[in-house]
Parts: structure tokens; C-alpha cells; sequence
């Protein structure tokens, strides 16, 4: 080969290897870029219900990915994962879930997540819990502890420390700030409720519900709970027919007509009492363990509890009701 052609064929090489390192800088750009748009470089957080979904969106805002599991009008007691959802679950940073037994198909996810590394906080657990009492179930701890604001905003901040704890990357101080801000709306939410159930008598603050579930609610507030036609903390469960008797027998002798229910069971729940009471019962329907979809009422946690305030204190202070038999929605 001659110099001159030793020389062309160097510049060639030369020329085809900048074009090949152009290209790989393009390719590594375009993959970055496309790795941002998607949110593969965010940090995760994966919340097992929409309940705590919601609480958690409103400390986090936009400093990390919210995937949240349940779905909206769904029970927490039955509700199950895909298997996709499940690998979600290991793949967070943080897993946040409620605990106290509530996500009974969930809950062995939740563990598998743990043990592979993954941080998980029980909310329901650090909300100082508290106990229901039946003849099957004696000492168990209640789940439902958002029924009571004082304890969400307990709730709040513990998560906000979570988050800062074991997800990298989010900004601490908006994280608190945010945390601070809805932590004032949930003290806000228990004054209004309180004024508003001021309204009842105390003659008239008893609670029949179909399961177990506004324990919290009744302790804050200063109810009695009655019953519950379901006399357990899961609606897996079935009430027998002596549970139904020895229900009837304590609303008789409590004067108690206005059973509360969840809003996707109230048909059913008035059929039994209709036939137990005859006919003499009202139901009132509330939001008391799924958000609805968005603009179905109670499509977030304030507005679910703002809702149940206002659907409690009409059915308890209500005239004229004894001896119906119906539905009142919220």
C-alpha cells in the first residue's frame, strides 16, 4: 500500500469511528430521555388501599410516584393482586399499608415485599390501635382508624417520615411543609365534625353499622356503639341468627331505629333488619371503607368524612323516621 494510500485509509477509519461515537452519545440521550419521560429513574411508593393512597398523594405531591393498589368502591377486606401488582410491591422504595389484618389477601404480599428488602410501614399499627369485643373475636384490633382525623394526622406525619427516611431523592422540606399543611385540614375536619355532631343528642349518639368499623369514629366523638349486624371487623365474615337476635334485642332496648351501612351493601343489610325488625329500621348509607371514583361523593378522604358527618348527624337527629323502612343516601 502506498503512504498516500495509508494516509486515505486512516482519515476513513477515523471519520467512521467519530460517527460511531456521535451515534452511541445520541443513542445514550434519546434511552436518558426516554427513561425520564417514563418515570423509570422516580422514586416508588406503593400504598395497599385507596384510603391511605389519598393521605399519602396529599404529603408526597409530585416527589415521588403514588401507586395505589385498591381500587375505588372496593372492599379491603377481599380485594386481590395481579401478579404484575405484586412485582410492584417489590420493586418500591416504600410500601405503605394499613395492617391490623385488614388487607386479608394482600397482607402475605406486603411480608414477601419486606423480607426481599423493601421498607413497609403499617399505619393502622402506629395509630395507637384500639380493640373490639365479641363473643367470637374477644381483644381484636380494629383496623378502621381513619374514622377518627386525630389519628390520620398522627398517621400523617409518621408516613412524611417514612418517606424522607427510605426514598431517595424527595425533598424534605416540601415533603414536611406538605404533611404540615394537610395535617391543619384534618384538624380543621375534626372541629366541623364535631360541631356538627353536637347537633345530636345524647339520647341519640348510638351506632348500629354492619360491621365493625366507626369504633374509632365513637371513641373520639363520644357515640356508644351499639352493634353490628356483621358482629366482626371484616365483612368476610356472616352474621348467624342468634347474632341478629341478640342485635335486635339491644336495639329494641336502646331505642334504636337508624342502622348505618356501607354504601355498597345497604340493600342487603335492610333486607335482614326488615325482616328482623318488621320493617321499623332506617338505613342510612356511608362511606366507610373505599373511596368512590372521582365525583361519586367520596373520592377523597376529607370528602368521605365530610359526607358520613353530615349523612350521621341527619340520620340520628332525623324526626318522624320510626316505623320506615328505606335507604338515605349521602
Amino acid at each position: 500500500m502506498s503512504r498516500t494510500a495509508a494516509k486515505q485509509y486512516v482519515r476513513v477509519g477515523a471519520a467512521r469511528l467519530r460517527s460511531l461515537i456521535v451515534g452511541l452519545l445520541a443513542l445514550a440521550t434519546v434511552t436518558a430521555a426516554s427513561a425520564c419521560t417514563t418515570g423509570e429513574d422516580r422514586p416508588g411508593i406503593v400504598v395497599t388501599t385507596n384510603i391511605l393512597g389519598d393521605i399519602t398523594r396529599e404529603i408526597v405531591g409530585d416527589e415521588a410516584d403514588v401507586t395505589v393498589l385498591m381500587k375505588p368502591n372496593a372492599d379491603p377486606h377481599s380485594f386481590g393482586l395481579s401478579a404484575v401488582q405484586a412485582a410492584e410491591l417489590e420493586r418500591a422504595d416504600l410500601v405503605v399499608y394499613n395492617g391490623l389484618g385488614l388487607e386479608e389477601n394482600v397482607l402475605r404480599h406486603v411480608d414477601a415485599a419486606r423480607e426481599s428488602g423493601v421498607a413497609t410501614f403499617a399505619a393502622g399499627e402506629a395509630a395507637d390501635p384500639l380493640t373490639f369485643h365479641t363473643a367470637d373475636e374477644k381483644g381484636q384490633p380494629d383496623p378502621h382508624f381513619w374514622t377518627d382525623p386525630d389519628r390520620v394526622r398522627k398517621a400523617t406525619g409518621l408516613i412524611a417520615d417514612q418517606v424522607i427516611e427510605h426514598v431517595d431523592g424527595v425533598d424534605e422540606g416540601a415533603i414536611r411543609d406538605r404533611a404540615d399543611r394537610y395535617g391543619e385540614e384534618l384538624t380543621n375536619l375534626a372541629t366541623s365534625m364535631e360541631k356538627s355532631f353536637d347537633r345530636i343528642p345524647e339520647d341519640k349518639r348510638a351506632l348500629v353499622t354492619n360491621h365493625h368499623v366507626f369504633g374509632y369514629l365513637a371513641d373520639r366523638f363520644g357515640f356508644q356503639v351499639i352493634g353490628a349486624v356483621i358482629p366482626s371487623g371484616t365483612t368476610l365474615a356472616s352474621p348467624s341468627s342468634s347474632d341478629l337476635r341478640s342485635l335486635t334485642v339491644a336495639m329494641e332496648e336502646a331505642g334504636v331505629r337508624t342502622v348505618f351501612a356501607d354504601s355498597s351493601q345497604p340493600t342487603r343489610l335492610a333486607e335482614v333488619l326488615r325482616t328482623e325488625l318488621g320493617g321499623k329500621v332506617q338505613v342510612v348509607e356511608l362511606y366507610s371503607e373505599s373511596l368512590t371514583a372521582k365525583g361519586e361523593g367520596a373520592d377523597t378522604y376529607l370528602r368521605m368524612m365530610r359526607a358520613n358527618t353530615a349523612a350521621m348527624t341527619n340520620g340520628l337527629t332525623a324526626t318522624g323516621t320510626t316505623g320506615t323502612t328505606g335507604t338515605t343516601g349521602t
